[in-house]
C-alpha cells in the first residue's frame, strides 16, 4: 500500500511529473496574512458579548467593527471582503443589537438562493440560542408550510427570503405584513455581486417597490449589503438601491497560503489545435487528490457535467473510499439531501464534492483543501468565490 502524500507534495508532483508538468502553464502563490482585529464596541449588549465569547469571538475583525459602527450610526453600507472572512457578523451583530434594544424591531434578509437562506438561518439560530433571548428568525420561501407563514408574518423578528418570494409573496400582500413593515429597521442584501445584468435590473425594481411600501408604513430602514470582491461594489450598490452607500473594504480576516495552478489540457491534434477534454483531465487530477484523502471540491459549468465527473470519480475510487464519500451538489436536489451534503463536508465524512456554482455562494461548508474549476466560471468575482472555498 502506497504512502499517502501531503498537499504540498502533490503540488510539487503536479509541477514536476512528466504527464502533468507541461500542462501547468502558470503557478502563483499568495502569501498568508495575519488577522487585524479591533475591540468589541462598548455599545454591544453584555448578553450578546458573552454569546459571541461562547463561540470563541472575543474581538471583531477590522471590517466587522467598521460595519457595526456604520450600522449603529444608521448609515447604509456595502461590505466587500473575500470568501470566509466573517461577513455574516457584519449584519447579524447590528441586527441582534437593535432587537435587544427594542424588541418590536424587525429585519429583512435577502439571499439569492434558498440554500443560502437555510444555511444562514441555522447559523443565526445557534447564536440566538446562545443568547437565551426570545428572538424569532424564520425563512420565508417556497418550502415554507402554509400554517407557519401566518406565524412569520406576525411574529418574525428576522425574516429571510429571496427576491422572487419578496416580489410574488410578500410585497403584493403587504397588508398582512404590517408589523414587519412598520418596524423594519434593517434590510440585508447578501451576495450583492449576483444582482447584475437583467436579473439585477429586475431586483432593482423590486427594491423600489419595497422602499415605497416601507415609506407608506412610516419606516426608513438601513441597507446593509455584502459582496464578494468586485471592482465597483459601491457603484453597484448605489445603482441598485438608489441611495448613498458607504464602503467597508478594510478586510481584517486572516488567510492561509494559497497556491494557484493554471492547467491547460494537452493538445491531441496539432494541426487542428484540439485539446483533450477538460472533464477527463479533471478526473485525473481529482482522483490523485482524493486517493490521498485530501478534501476537494470540483466546480463544473453545468448539471450534466457535474453528473459525468461525479460518475467518473465514484468509479475510479470506489474500491478505496466507498461510494458515499464523493457526492454531487446542484439545483434539483431535495433540501434534505443538500443539508446532508453540507453537514458531511463540514464534519469531514464527505471527502469530495462535485458542484455547479450552487456551492459558490456563501453556504457554510467549512474550509476544504483544494478547489478545482473546470473551465473559467465566467466572471472574476465567481472565480474568486469558487477559489475561496479552499
Amino acid at each position: 500500500m502506497r504512502r499517502k502524500q501531503s498537499l504540498a507534495e502533490i503540488i510539487e508532483f503536479l509541477k514536476k511529473d512528466e504527464q502533468f508538468k507541461h500542462q501547468v502553464v502558470h503557478a502563483h502563490t499568495i502569501e498568508p496574512e495575519e488577522a487585524k482585529t479591533a475591540e468589541m464596541p462598548a455599545s454591544v449588549d453584555p448578553k450578546l458579548k458573552s454569546a459571541l465569547a461562547a463561540r470563541g469571538i472575543h474581538n471583531l475583525y477590522t471590517h466587522q467593527a467598521a460595519a457595526y459602527e456604520l450600522a449603529h450610526m444608521k448609515k447604509s453600507f456595502v461590505a466587500v471582503t473575500p470568501t470566509a472572512s466573517g461577513k455574516t457578523l457584519c449584519y447579524n451583530l447590528p441586527v441582534l443589537q437593535q432587537i435587544l434594544n427594542d424588541e418590536s424591531s424587525r429585519a429583512l434578509y435577502l439571499f439569492p438562493t434558498k440554500a443560502l437562506a437555510q444555511d444562514q438561518k441555522s447559523e443565526l439560530n445557534e447564536l440566538i440560542t446562545e443568547l437565551g433571548v426570545n428572538i424569532n428568525s424564520y425563512t420565508y420561501d417556497g418550502d415554507t408550510a402554509p400554517n407557519i407563514r401566518n406565524v412569520i408574518r406576525k411574529a418574525g423578528h428576522i425574516v429571510m427570503t429571496n427576491p422572487d418570494m419578496l416580489h410574488s409573496a410578500i410585497l403584493p400582500h403587504h397588508t398582512k405584513w404590517v408589523s414587519l413593515f412598520e418596524n423594519l429597521k434593517y434590510i440585508v442584501i447578501d451576495e450583492l455581486h449576483i444582482y447584475r445584468g437583467i436579473f439585477g435590473s429586475h431586483v432593482a425594481n423590486v427594491i423600489r417597490r419595497l422602499k415605497r411600501i416601507c415609506r407608506f408604513y412610516g419606516s426608513n430602514p438601513v441597507f446593509i449589503c455584502t459582496s464578494a470582491t468586485i471592482a465597483n461594489p459601491q457603484e453597484l450598490a448605489e445603482n441598485l438601491l438608489e441611495e448613498k452607500m458607504s464602503l467597508v473594504n478594510n478586510n481584517g480576516a486572516p488567510s492561509g497560503r494559497k497556491h494557484f495552478l493554471f492547467y491547460n489540457p494537452p493538445i491531441v491534434n496539432k494541426p487542428l489545435n484540439i485539446r483533450k477534454s477538460a472533464t477527463l483531465e479533471v478526473r485525473k487530477i481529482a482522483s490523485e487528490l482524493l486517493k490521498n484523502k485530501i478534501q476537494t471540491i470540483v466546480f463544473a459549468r453545468s448539471r450534466v457535467r457535474v453528473e459525468i465527473i461525479l460518475t467518473y470519480l465514484q468509479e475510479l475510487i470506489k474500491g478505496e473510499l466507498g461510494n458515499q464519500t464523493i457526492r454531487g451538489y446542484r439545483g434539483g436536489y431535495l433540501p434534505k439531501q443538500r443539508r446532508e451534503i453540507e453537514k458531511g463536508l463540514r464534519n469531514g465524512d464527505i471527502l469530495g464534492v462535485v458542484s455547479t456554482n450552487a456551492l459558490e455562494l456563501g453556504v457554510d461548508i467549512g474550509q476544504l483543501q483544494v478547489c478545482i474549476m473546470t473551465g473559467y466560471p465566467g466572471t472574476i468575482a465567481s472565480a474568486w468565490q469558487q477559489a475561496g472555498r479552499a
